[in-house]
């Protein structure tokens, strides 16, 4: 197979640190995995620890890139709210491109051992709930100032807290809460 990354190179059989197959490029190093390679050998070795990640130059490409064997676009997959970067994967067969690196960036965020779970729509969804909240949150700390958020946020979770916070809704929101023709 020629590498869908760089286009120079041929994806040659390999292993993944040793421990599940993959398609290495001589040129640019991407591999090529398919995730049923993966998941087999993850429940083979669910104790496997993951935790030795060397740092290591990383790469991501910018364009979409096309499966290597189906020829179809590969879909950009976000691996958490708080990471930019993408990786490319295939759902018309299963597979999964790692640009050089970034077998080193899951294990560096604890994610090479859920890299199946990464690619369902669960973690997609939550993914861009985080996002989301992470958004208000930011335009709530701009809005409002850090000090008095800080306090909102405070005061919120004190009454979500309470059973009767309906009333004290009511209370607070009410314009004059002792008027008695209310």
């Amino acid at each position: 197979m020629k590498c869908t990354s760089c286009k120079q190179g041929e994806l040659r059989p390999s292993f993944i640190d040793g421990l599940f197959r993959a398609h290495t490029c001589h040129h640019c190093l991407g591999n090529w995995v398919f995730v049923e390679d993966y998941v087999a050998w993850l429940a083979a070795h669910p104790d496997h620890d993951f935790s030795e990640a060397q740092p290591m130059e990383m790469s991501e490409t910018a364009s979409a890139m096309l499966c290597p064997v189906s020829g179809a676009i590969m879909q950009k997959i976000k691996l958490a709210a708080d990471i930019q970067h993408k990786l490319d994967y295939s759902p018309a067969v299963g597979g999964i491109w790692l640009d050089k690196g970034e077998w080193e960036l899951l294990k560096e965020h604890k994610l090479a051992g859920s890299l199946n779970k990464v690619l369902t729509r669960q973690w997609q969804k939550q993914i861009r709930a985080d996002h989301a909240k992470q958004t208000f949150s930011d335009l709530y700390e701009k809005k409002f100032g850090t000090e008095r958020y800080q306090k909102l946020k405070n005061f919120r979770e004190w009454l979500m807290q309470q059973e009767d916070r309906s009333v004290l809704r009511a209370y607070l929101f009410a314009d004059d809460p002792y008027a008695a023709d209310k």
